[in-house]
């Protein structure tokens, strides 16, 4: 658990909270009671040694001179951060009456808003659940990040399961689809480079020339929502060359024959006009796939964000399907492994569903939170949302449509409790805000979405000013509402042995985690988790997968996309995971300011240079920002990099200002890279005004 290397100096085992598949070992030094340096365990294989820039620093993070220490009561209007200090005790007692008051007129019209700020089982959904649960409170859909991949993946292999991470090292063909791995997944990246110096090709797919896309052999530029056509491009290849792995198929694959057909309608030439690359690229990539072994797939989320995304996802699940990947460990594909450790997790223990007692209470989609706080209510809706307690999350800066959410979190009558760190943008716009510990100052046990080790994350310090993790805030909380139930008085210690079914504590206490016992090659021989044990291509009520294409483009909407011409998407900045490091400074310095990049092409028709200051905008709303004239982006797709609190913005928006509210085509998630906007040159936009005027 900890070693001592003098009574003033020890280490301590943890595990990175944040979103992001590679959930590294930590090793934290502590001094005199102040934790100084935070490294990668070199002992667990994932992590080996090795951390990103961002959780590197995060003693500036915990000890940010902005950290929120005190309670706060909001003493301005919503939206100007102004707030005076209180008493824990005068913070939970006004929350737990305004509660209690909107509870006695319907339960429902309180909402809990949160996601990923922590990936613990603990102080992520454990005691907030019980308290949600039994408060009857309306559920939250959480579906800002992965559901419409999570859905895909369910519909095809039945759960988010994949190959072993440990194997790309071996594998001789390596396709990055989706994924700009160096920011988002170093450690993959570290196996990918081990397998490149072994003789494996490397293939990008992207729409952004991202710096994993300049490592690597070839580059595939496809605009933003059309990876379902290329995915079809290459099984007409697989097809019609004789790749496809026949013995395979039949005894591993239901329903091969429609999507043969389906493919057969695509060959390279159709879905290189649909996606804008060279017909004889495709080909290429589908020789490399069809005829190289190993081969794998590394997937990520952000192919997914567009109307089509859930059909995607099941396309490019199947192609491993198609060539027999699968046989070997060092084949496949990985989007998430979160799936192998459910049978060793205990959520229903943890979050206690059972507290709802019968009641149904309504769900509320994360991903349309602007349109739920702008309702009126009534009907199908439910009752209006009359109080909001966001912990883990920051809407304000990373849910779409953000002028709307604004909108709604602005609202005089609406109470709004936010768990938080730092003032974030939507802490700004709180009634009351309670002070968060950090990873540092609080236990918690981790899974994974990139490999399959349970982590345990041991409190290096104790908590800073009057901070307290959220199991405990809400336990506190739960017994201001008069909740008796014996689960509330559960400490961390207790949540810990809750938490998992099979995982002995024993060994994650001394050595920080623990490898789940799974086969390396899981689906050699089959056995995918469908009822039947094979892939499925015609899953129950969704049909064969197809390519459908963005709501916002050319092809579906012609005169949206006359007035709006270029395809706009938002990944994050290298330097920030989503909206979390965007007010540490030294990660800040390296990132600049909010930029747009913009190809040359699209630059000079419009007037705009390197460093000049553009308005990018749509029906939606306005986003003002500095251009960056690069051939990372492609023609015709501008790339917002975020996600930026918005209070750093130039007129405090980010560019979620434009994104829609629109939801996928499965796992209702939303469509952030599925967004026509223009661009001008500001001097120039002022000019045509001061003209008008």
């Amino acid at each position: 658990m900890t070693s001592h290397a003098t009574s003033a100096v020890r280490v301590v085992r943890g595990a990175c909270p944040h979103d992001c598949p590679d959930t590294c070992a930590l090793r934290v030094t502590v001094e005199g009671g102040r934790a100084v340096r935070v490294q990668g365990d070199p002992d667990h294989p994932p992590t080996a040694g090795v951390l990103c820039t961002k959780v590197s620093r995060y003693t500036e993070r915990t000890y940010h001179p902005e950290r929120l220490l005190r309670p706060l009561k909001r003493v301005g209007r919503k939206g100007e951060g102004r707030f005076e200090p209180v008493s824990w005790d005068e913070a939970l007692a006004t929350v737990a009456v305004r509660l209690k008051a909107v509870a006695a007129r319907d339960p429902q019209a309180i909402v809990p808003y949160s996601y990923a700020g922590t990936m613990g089982l603990l102080q992520g959904e454990a005691m907030a659940g019980r308290f949600f649960h039994r408060l009857g409170a309306s559920r939250l859909d959480r579906t800002i990040c992965a559901s419409a991949g999570g859905e895909a993946l369910a519909a095809t292999y039945g759960g988010k399961v994949g190959m072993h991470v440990r194997f790309f090292a071996r594998s001789k063909l390596i396709v990055i689809w989706g994924s700009h791995s160096i920011a988002s997944n170093l450690h993959f990246w570290t196996l990918a480079q081990q397998a490149k110096r072994d003789g494996a090709k490397l293939w990008c797919i992207d729409p952004r020339r991202t710096e994993t896309a300049d490592k690597c052999h070839r580059h595939l530029a496809v605009r933003p929502g059309t990876d379902g056509a290329l995915a079809l491009a290459l099984m007409h290849e697989l097809v019609v060359h004789g790749w496809v792995d026949r013995d395979y198929v039949e005894r591993h694959v239901d329903g091969f024959e429609p999507l043969r057909e389906r493919a057969l309608a695509w060959p390279p030439e159709r879905a290189a006009a649909v996606c804008g690359v060279p017909a004889d690229a495709i080909r290429e990539l589908a020789r490399d796939y069809g005829t190289t072994k190993p081969a794998a797939i590394r997937l990520n989320y952000g192919m997914q964000r567009v109307h089509g995304g859930g059909n995607a996802v099941r396309l490019v699940a199947l192609l491993p399907c198609l060539v027999g990947a699968w046989r070997d460990p060092a084949g496949g594909l990985l989007l998430s492994s979160s799936g192998w450790a459910a049978p060793f997790r205990d959520d229903a223990a943890l979050q206690r569903p059972d507290l709802l007692d019968g009641r149904r209470p309504r769900v509320v989609n994360m991903s349309t939170i602007g349109d739920a706080l702008l309702h009126p209510g009534g009907g199908a809706f439910g009752p209006r949302i009359e109080a909001l307690v966001v912990y883990n999350s920051n809407p304000v800066a990373v849910a779409p449509d953000s002028r709307r959410v604004v909108a709604g979190f602005a609202r005089e009558d609406l109470f709004t409790v936010v768990l938080e760190q730092f003032r974030t943008d939507t802490a700004d716009f709180a009634d009351v805000v309670l002070p968060a510990t950090t990873q540092l100052e609080h236990l918690d046990v981790h899974t994974s979405y990139g490999h399959t080790d349970v982590l345990l994350n041991e409190p290096a310090i104790a908590p800073l000013g009057e901070a307290k993790p959220n199991t405990q805030i809400f336990c506190e909380l739960a017994a201001r509402m008069g909740f008796d139930d014996p689960c509330f008085a559960d400490d961390d210690e207790a949540l810990l042995r809750q938490a998992l079914k099979g995982v002995d504590l024993a060994t994650l206490r001394e050595r920080g985690w623990a490898s789940l016992p799974l086969p390396e090659a899981p689906f050699a021989e089959g056995g995918f988790p469908t009822p039947g044990g094979k892939a499925v291509v015609d899953a129950p009520g969704l049909g064969v997968p197809d390519f459908v294409p963005n709501r916002e483009c050319a092809e579906t909407d012609p005169a949206l996309a006359a007035r709006y011409p270029l395809a706009m998407i938002s990944p994050p900045a290298r330097h920030f995971l989503n909206s979390t490091f965007v007010n540490v400074a030294s990660l800040r310095a390296i990132e600049g300011e909010p930029t747009l990049e913009i190809h040359p092409d699209d630059a000079a028709p419009r007037g705009i240079a390197g460093g000049d200051t553009v308005r990018v905008f749509n029906d939606r709303g306005v986003h003002r920002c500095r251009a960056d004239v690069t051939t990372r982006a492609r023609p015709g797709v501008i790339v917002g990099l975020g996600i930026w609190w918005r209070k750093f913005g130039v007129d405090g928006t980010n560019v979620n200002e434009l994104t829609s509210q629109r939801l996928t085509d499965l796992g209702r998630a939303p469509t952030f890279y599925d967004c026509l906007v223009e661009v001008e040159r500001e001097a120039a936009a002022r000019d045509v005004r001061s003209a008008a005027a």
